[in-house]
């Protein structure tokens, strides 16, 4: 805080010549820290003769620095539509897009929206399931990370697209639960109106640098909004934007029938090989040189040293998207790898937050 101190020296009259003047102003400006204004008061002996100094303290409080987002944040729009004024969208498409043989659904599905719900990559959106709960009133939305790009999956702006995972678990009394949202989607049906709000969220989206490496981690349905980064970077043409770095993809599944969106992932590897890596995690298939289970983290650790060298980069940006016990055994890699620089990888990571390269929405 800049502080000015204006000063008022008193000098007793004196027979003896003097090089001061008997009464001298002095205004000087120093860094210190003041709560508030007050009087400052003061005797000291000078050359014998005793000086009474009044400082008058004044503060004034800094300018703001405006912060200036690295992400890609300029025209984004949230909450558009609210709960209680949701838009009525229409089910284009609804495929499910795991094997058979999966622990598990997974369903892909494509909504219209006429252009009216403009989101961006690494947004998110509210369903408001039909019915009402068991208090006879209407569901609460759910959030969903949204699978597309801005453009949508048919390249015109007017639809927005899901990928959802059939939720059923038998609780503790032997009774089968069906999750609300998840199965009312699931089961919807082309030409079925869907409620939705949003879009929201800004912790997800891509950066601005074109020349960035993008680090993506992802479980299951977490896939969703790395697709919709990957559909952007090389699927699509921008006048605005040409993807040149680097995208590295981490996706962890319990089986190869679990793989999400595979075929796509690997059409971008073959269009452009020096700027998208893939790696995938398959839990109950796979196993590493110590044969311990193929967990995200497990394939991580196999790049560990490269990873580590990454985040010491300015233009390096890590996005976690699924289970939320990934981010800890994300974080045992990066404790050791941290140590061997003599780096606390916990505060490491609180100024990567800071400085928005590393992103994570878990559930």
């Amino acid at each position: 805080m800049a502080t000015a101190l204006a000063a008022a020296v008193s000098l007793p009259s004196s027979s003896k010549s003097s090089s001061l003047s008997s009464r001298t102003s002095i205004i000087f400006t120093e860094r210190t820290s003041f709560n508030k204004n007050y009087l400052y008061s003061k005797n000291l002996s000078i050359g014998g003769n005793v000086v009474s100094i009044r400082a008058q303290v004044t503060t004034e409080a800094p300018a703001k620095v405006a912060k200036h987002s690295k992400k890609q944040e300029e025209g984004v729009v949230v909450n558009k539509f609210k709960p209680k004024n949701p838009y009525i969208g229409r089910v284009l498409l609804n495929t499910k897009i795991t094997g058979d043989d999966a622990p598990g659904e997974t369903w892909h599905m494509v909504f219209s929206t006429e252009g009216e719900v403009p989101y961006r990559e690494g947004q998110s959106i509210g369903i408001i399931p039909d019915g009402v709960d068991k208090n006879d009133k209407p569901h609460k939305l759910r959030l969903y990370s949204i699978a597309s790009s801005a453009l949508g999956d048919f390249g015109d702006s007017k639809t927005v697209s899901l990928c959802v995972k059939r939720l059923i678990y038998t609780n503790d009394k032997g009774e089968t639960i069906k999750g609300v949202c998840s199965n009312f989607l699931c089961d919807l049906k082309p030409g079925a109106e869907v409620k939705i709000t949003g879009p929201i969220g800004k912790e997800m989206l891509l950066p601005k640098d074109p020349n960035a490496t993008i680090v993506m981690l992802a479980t299951g349905t977490g896939i969703a909004p790395f697709r919709s980064f990957l559909w952007k970077m090389f699927f699509e043409k921008h006048e605005d934007y040409k993807f040149n770095g680097l995208g590295w993809l981490f996706l962890g599944v319990p089986t190869s029938s679990s793989l999400l969106y595979k075929e796509e992932f690997e059409k971008m590897k073959e269009k452009a090989p020096e700027n998208f890596r893939l790696d995938f995690a398959v839990s109950r298939e796979q196993t590493n040189e110590k044969g311990e289970k193929m967990y995200i983290q497990t394939r991580m650790a196999q790049y560990a040293e490269e990873l580590w060298e990454l985040l010491k980069k300015d233009n390096t940006y890590v996005y976690m998207c699924g289970l939320k016990g990934m981010e800890k055994g994300i974080d045992d890699i990066m404790v050791s790898l941290a140590a061997k620089d003599g780096i606390d990888w916990i505060e490491y990571k609180r100024q990567l937050k800071k400085g928005e390269q590393w992103n994570v929405e878990v559930y």
